[in-house]
């Protein structure tokens, strides 16, 4: 006879029990990275990923926190090209928005958010049309109308707090706030940079929460291009990728490569703690760069 199997190697209910197993490894792996334990966060999604889980869209996210902008867009564009079931596409489509504006590719990363609005609309799903509007609204910013990525951002909060999903609350109020801040509501800024400071405190977010207090933080009391962390040059992209200008108008006015601009951008985001362009586009403003 073939070797003995162990209890839960096989049966009719094995694959449901690896598949669990799979999945909270999966969860687990979420929680590190958002925590900012990067290592755990890369175990956990191995481990995921031997009991058959696919560790995506969270590995492509992983990579965009450590500051490997190109490995992450080409992850997730992978992934889009593969993925053509409508619920599985859609929740690769959040990552994408988020993976895509990193890497100043606003365009692809407006289609990807109008996907995904339209999925959320078929669906009638809350989490989905919640995710929606937040990727709307980061797309917005990105696009530089604030007006409309208030009322966008404003509504995927609501749909946040009434599903009670306290980090993903917390995320679209620290957007808001930024678009707030750019129509020039201060007040409003502020109370919705303390709510979600509030929360991501208490969820131990440390990497959003590192976001946060750049985005909000005074241009008095952060000084930036003598005594800051940035090189000249990478002063002078950020001075462009917060007018707006993609990768490439970035490499044509700086007479370099787009492959240098986007190894600029991700050390920018790696050196500020940030994790998306609208980030580094805040920043710049309240540190008077633009």
């Amino acid at each position: 006879m073939g070797r003995r199997l162990r209890r839960g190697d096989a049966g009719p209910g094995a694959a449901g029990r690896r598949a669990g197993r799979a999945d909270a490894h999966y969860q687990c792996a979420e929680v590190h990275r958002l925590r900012g334990e990067t290592v755990e966060a890369e175990a956990a999604y191995r481990q995921a990923s031997d009991l058959g889980r696919s560790p995506q869209p969270g590995l492509c996210l992983l990579r965009l926190a450590q500051g490997q902008v190109d490995t992450a867009v080409a992850g997730i564009r992978r992934l889009l090209e593969e993925t053509t079931e409508r619920v599985l596409r859609a929740r690769m489509l959040d990552a994408a928005v988020e993976v895509l504006l990193a890497a100043g590719d606003v365009a692809a990363a407006r289609s990807a958010a109008d996907e995904l609005s339209g999925h959320a609309a078929a669906f009638m799903a809350p989490f989905l049309r919640a995710t929606a509007a937040y990727a709307a609204g980061s797309v917005l910013l990105a696009e530089r109308n604030p007006n409309g990525a208030c009322e966008t951002l404003r509504r995927a909060a609501d749909a946040w707090r009434a599903l009670d999903v306290p980090y993903e609350h917390a995320r679209s109020r620290m957007l808001l706030g930024v678009a707030c801040a750019q129509v020039g509501d201060v007040d409003g800024a502020a109370l919705e940079w303390d709510g979600a400071r509030r929360s991501l405190v208490a969820l131990g977010a440390s990497p959003t929460l590192r976001l946060l207090e750049e985005l909000s933080g005074s241009p008095d009391t952060r000084p930036f291009a003598g005594t800051g962390p940035l090189s000249p040059r990478q002063v002078e992209v950020l001075r462009l990728l917060a007018t707006g200008r993609t990768n490439r108008a970035i490499a044509g006015a700086l007479v370099i490569s787009e492959k240098t601009v986007a190894r600029h951008v991700a050390n920018i985001f790696t050196k500020l703690g940030l994790t998306s362009r609208s980030g580094a586009t805040a920043y710049a403003y309240k540190h008077g760069l633009v």
